[in-house]
């Protein structure tokens, strides 16, 4: 992706934030500028991952395929004293899909926090490469609920899923509800790592930097 974009996509997101009244940590604005007069700060996010993320999966297509995040809250694996748990916040375009994923260390709690509904669909796999007929079972708003593999569950704002390790998932807004804003609380989360993908899919290609940055993400903070 272009950075025009970036910060385009960073600049609106902010905004429907904003509008849901869900409050950024003051580093979420911060310009690269700021970043540098703190470079402490900046190196300790940086190892955690901590801070904005946009991808398109690799596809080229974020509006289609792609995924726009802030994880304010993070530790490191294995490393003493850090937070086990970690936090994100997520915006998901009408139609916009995160494709089907699982994490082989992370389990999760998905939350629609504002916004339009949430789709998200479900399947086992035991290769990696096919999902699987039979049916899922999960909990749906602490309710254990029994879906057929691949079949969108559909979810209202306030209510949450919690995906086990390995279960394949993907999600996208619902037509004609809006945005949605939506939550994630999970066990140390690393995307570098614990993300596997059906189809060979993956991280984002590298930004064309066609301007400066307006609002760093993560990765921006490398070498501060």
């Amino acid at each position: 992706m272009r950075r025009s974009e970036l910060n385009a996509f960073l600049h609106a997101a902010m905004g429907t934030m904003d509008g849901y009244r869900f409050l950024l940590p003051p580093y979420a604005r911060w310009s690269l500028q700021q970043w540098r007069d703190d470079p402490e700060r900046a190196r300790y996010c940086h190892a955690r991952q901590i801070g904005w993320e946009v991808t398109d999966f690799a596809t080229g297509r974020y509006a289609e395929c792609g995924l726009l995040t802030l994880c304010p809250r993070n530790g490191r694996a294995g490393v003493s004293g850090e937070r086990p748990y970690a936090e994100k916040i997520m915006m998901v375009g009408t139609g916009q899909e995160t494709p089907w994923h699982c994490h082989r260390k992370k389990m999760e709690d998905i939350i629609v926090r504002g916004g339009g509904d949430l789709a998200i669909e479900l399947a086992y796999s035991a290769d990696g490469a096919h999902r699987e007929d039979k049916p899922v079972t999960v909990r749906v708003d602490e309710a254990e609920v029994t879906v057929a593999a691949s079949t969108p569950l559909v979810l209202r704002p306030g209510s949450s899923i919690l995906v086990p390790q390995g279960l394949y998932h993907r999600f996208y807004g619902t037509a004609g509800t809006g945005p949605v804003m939506v939550g994630e609380v999970s066990v140390m989360n690393d995307d570098l790592t614990d993300n596997f993908f059906l189809g060979g899919l993956g991280r984002p290609t590298p930004t064309v930097e066609d301007e400066p940055i307006r609002i760093p993400m993560w990765t921006d903070l490398k070498g501060i």
